[in-house]
């Protein structure tokens, strides 16, 4: 069994050079299913592993977009469609300026699993661009993110494939982005786009979800040890929406948040995370965690 596998990940490394992330990603599930393989020898005769490491379909377009100053800007848009054995794709798109064809591809293989754990009739895919929305102003990012679903829309709807947000993409982008699709097809088709705000067909506490869940399975972890979070200190990574709403939902069951963090660096605030100043500097003002540290003083570390 162990040679057979060590074959399949070495035939997915050779037809996907040069894609570190989905190679690791294909490598950790391939071995963790070794027992699973073994007890139904009849998966690897159908070839039903090899079939779940190749995307059904992968696009890749072209995104032009002007800026505040008239300049022309060129960047490569991505969506994977990884499997629909179980319904339609289902995954975020991510903005960011590290976002190639192999890291899309390792999200979207491990959307797969996360989607199928639900219990949810989804499928998995995952997309994005190399795209940096730092710095830049409302009107750029609305159009770049015009451009973007200019293409992307012919590839998705609520039936096929169905985009939400990820990094650098929250209700302000996927918003401009339902706008353009809503534009091109004449049609308000609610349920093509996940993360929506609730004027247009969003769902009520979608913002918290992920980051209030992520506590709440915590507190279960606790209580099989007799424990909550009262009094507890706890370090979260990250300062989006994910990392904001877990603290503050742990702020609200009694413990004491100490750090955060983005790709810039990370801070330790002895004396607790000042929730209302991290969701002005990070959701309000979208500057970086230094900002958040200058701004609190009162022996906050910050590390780069």
């Amino acid at each position: 069994m162990h040679a057979t596998i060590e074959a399949l990940k070495q035939d997915v490394f050779e037809r996907n050079a040069g894609e570190p992330e989905f190679h690791q990603a294909v490598a950790e599930v391939l071995d963790s299913l070794a027992p699973v393989l073994e007890r139904h020898p009849e998966y690897l005769d159908e070839d039903i592993v090899h079939r779940l490491c190749e995307p059904e379909r992968q696009i890749i377009f072209r995104v032009p977009w002007r800026d505040d100053k008239g300049q022309v800007h060129i960047n490569r848009g991505y969506r994977v469609e990884f499997n629909s054995a179980l319904g339609p794709y289902k995954g975020g798109l991510r903005f960011h300026p590290s976002v190639n064809l192999g890291i899309v591809k390792f999200l979207g293989f491990e959307q797969i699993f996360k989607n199928a754990l639900t219990g949810l009739p989804i499928g998995g895919g995952k997309g994005g661009a190399n795209f940096d929305p730092r710095g830049r102003s409302d009107a750029e990012i609305m159009s770049f993110c015009q451009s973007f679903m200019t293409e992307l829309y012919r590839h998705i709807g609520e039936y096929t494939d169905v985009p939400a947000g990820d990094i650098g993409v929250g209700a302000r982008e996927i918003g401009y982005m339902f706008g353009q699709y809503k534009r091109i097809t004449n049609r308000f088709e609610s349920g093509v786009l996940t993360g929506k705000g609730l004027s247009w067909g969003g769902s009520l506490v979608r913002t918290e979800a992920t980051g209030y869940g992520t506590i709440f399975f915590a507190r279960e972890q606790l209580a099989t040890r007799g424990q909550d979070f009262e009094g507890k200190r706890v370090s979260v990574s990250g300062s989006g929406n994910v990392a904001i709403f877990a603290m503050e939902k742990a702020q609200e069951l009694g413990a004491r948040v100490v750090t955060a963090s983005d790709s810039s660096g990370c801070i330790y605030d002895p004396d607790g995370i000042d929730l209302e100043l991290l969701k002005q500097v990070k959701l309000v003002e979208r500057g970086r965690i230094v900002d958040y540290a200058d701004r609190r003083g009162r022996g906050v570390e910050y590390r780069s």
